[in-house]
């Protein structure tokens, strides 16, 4: 790798000012997408979410998000003094996770709202919901103002007719794709797509500048070339295969008893993400994960309460899906049916929890830490973040409830990573505003 990591020597362009090669590799990102213009990003998709933010709203300025929005967003709410308003998507019916956010939700809230400087929805979400972007589109563009769509697990989207189409061609004006996540990129590669002329191109490839090292990885960029090339010259047939053998995997788990997985919904659930719901028995999810990793060496995206997900690519072979499919069956022979109750749970990002503070003042106040048991009705002055997929389930300045308390507990009890806590002496503490700040 060392003979190839060159930096900005002749022939080779500068992914800040690019004039040449990179210039005319963005272009064809661009063309393959669908976009008007798109831009290489060498640090995830953290980078493009922070500049589409900053460039789509201006500081102090007031940003609709749906509450399920990676952490990124909130950073980037942070640096520009943002007042956020939250859209808060519903539960999927049978199962402890939550939809995309729908239209209506869109429509209701701007309704409501007078102010708003842009939207910023997640689709796919991190358990594969997708979400009508068309018609959010419309909704949010009939407010004269542009639509941001992290779509970071979604670089896949729109590149083969086997799949869901991409949100630069439903009309989302911003558009942020992870390459590392779904197709066969390196670690850190991702795209950042702008369409129409809502966004002040002028004014993103500022922030860019701000937000990315000045001194890119030819080796990423590299990296983001070979798999949009991947896909141009293999995608007919690995799509083939992937939708083939990922289908095949369903249509075998249908069989189970116990074990349960979203209906598939051609229009609301993206192919490859694999949720896996231990609802109905008396297994956890963490339980699950820890069992197909340790008796079937089976690595999953992550663990929650009551579900796990695993993720499939183009990359992943038949075997792989095969592998799956007879864990799984395999597990399910062994279960029992649930003998504590299987009621819906709300989730900590579906509840409306009013902000005491902004987002800045908490996160700049003073503080203090306290035993995570007794820190009902204090402040918050850290995020707590479920990890993966790095989505706050708290975010400072919101009032700590007793429920949240017991979940975030029973979330430590069952060894999920919870991110944002420190332990003091076997006491789980969090950080919450003085009061006298």
């Amino acid at each position: 790798m060392y003979r190839l990591d060159i930096t900005e020597i002749d022939g080779f362009d500068n992914l800040h000012m690019p004039q040449g090669l990179l210039l005319d590799l963005q272009k064809k990102a661009a063309r393959l997408y669908g976009a008007d213009e798109s831009f290489y990003l060498v640090n995830g998709s953290t980078g493009g979410i922070l500049s589409a933010v900053s460039t789509a709203v201006p500081e102090n300025g007031h940003l609709l998000l749906s509450r399920n929005c990676h952490k990124s967003v909130y950073h980037a709410a942070y640096l520009r003094k943002l007042r956020l308003s939250y859209l808060y998507p519903k539960t999927c019916e049978g199962m402890d996770l939550l939809e995309a956010v729908t239209a209506d939700e869109v429509e209701e809230a701007l309704a409501t709202l007078q102010d708003v400087d842009a939207v910023l929805i997640v689709s796919p979400t991190y358990e594969g919901r997708i979400a009508d972007i068309g018609t959010i589109a419309k909704i949010v563009h009939d407010r004269g103002i542009p639509l941001i769509v992290d779509e970071a697990h979604g670089a896949h989207l729109g590149l083969s007719n086997r799949v869901h189409e991409n949100s630069c061609r439903l009309g989302a004006d911003l558009v942020i794709h992870s390459v590392h996540k779904t197709l066969p990129g390196l670690t850190q590669t991702a795209l950042l797509h702008v369409c129409g002329e809502r966004i002040d191109r002028a004014l993103l490839k500022r922030f860019l500048r701000i937000y990315q090292t000045s001194s890119p990885s030819y080796l990423l960029m590299a990296g983001i070339d070979n798999a949009l090339r991947y896909v141009e010259e293999n995608g007919t047939k690995a799509y083939e295969d992937f939708t083939s053998g990922y289908h095949h995997m369903l249509q075998a788990l249908s069989a189970c008893r116990h074990l349960a997985f979203p209906v598939e919904d051609a229009q609301r659930q993206d192919i490859g993400k694999l949720v896996i719901s231990v609802r109905n028995t008396d297994m956890t999810g963490q339980e699950l994960y820890r069992l197909l990793l340790d008796k079937y060496r089976l690595q999953l995206e992550m663990a929650a309460e009551s579900y796990c997900l695993a993720m499939f690519t183009i990359g992943d072979s038949r075997e792989g899906f095969d592998r799956m499919q007879a864990a799984l069956l395999e597990i399910d022979s062994t279960l029992h049916e649930s003998t504590h109750t299987t009621e819906q749970k709300v989730t900590l990002m579906s509840q409306r929890t009013p902000a005491v503070l902004s987002l800045r003042e908490a996160w700049d106040a003073q503080r203090e830490e306290v035993p995570l048991e007794k820190s009902a009705d204090r402040i918050a002055a850290e995020f707590v973040n479920l990890y993966p997929p790095g989505t706050p389930v708290l975010v400072p300045g919101e009032r700590i409830t007793v429920q949240m308390t017991e979940q975030i507990a029973g979330w430590l009890s069952q060894g999920l990573n919870v991110q944002g806590l420190s332990a003091n002496n076997g006491r789980q503490m969090i950080c919450v505003v003085r009061k006298e700040s």
